[in-house]
């Protein structure tokens, strides 16, 4: 038996400033949503197809140092996609963990941009292939790690 990801379900401090992002970065169509008392949520993907749900759940930023979520990636078809999500992300403020696309690892042909979203959730943006000629930034640690 094989299992595939079916969707990711992230908390989020503000569920219209997280469904604009996550719209505006990836184009996701809102599938359905509820904005009832405090069970706000939205699911969103592509063609009634649910990728990503947004739950108003929580208050703060991100913890990274508490056990659960590390960080949720997102594959592109190649390279050009991951450049003009790079100037989209520019264009909204976000911070990087890296300085621009940078390889998964040293030597590796895959590669991409590493990021937190408005709530401080690690994103990351990648091609399978085309960071093959890029410096690692990490020379000791797979990017994804966000070290």
């Amino acid at each position: 038996m094989a299992f595939q990801i079916g969707h990711v379900g992230l908390n989020v401090t503000d569920l219209d400033r997280a469904k604009q992002f996550y719209q505006r970065v990836f184009g996701f169509d809102l599938n359905f949503e509820s904005t009832e008392g405090d069970r706000r949520y939205a699911s969103l993907g592509y063609d009634g197809t649910s990728v990503l749900t947004l739950w108003q759940q929580s208050e703060g930023r991100f913890a990274t140092g508490l056990p659960g979520l590390h960080h949720v990636a997102f594959q592109a078809p190649d390279m050009d996609a991951v450049r003009r999500a790079e100037a989209t992300l520019r264009e909204i403020g976000v911070e990087f963990a890296y300085e621009g696309v940078v390889p998964h690892a040293k030597g590796r042909q895959s590669g991409g941009v590493f990021f937190q979203d408005p709530d401080g959730i690690r994103v990351e943006i990648f091609a399978p292939t085309g960071a093959e000629a890029l410096t690692a930034p990490v020379e000791d640690a797979p990017t994804c790690g966000f070290f």
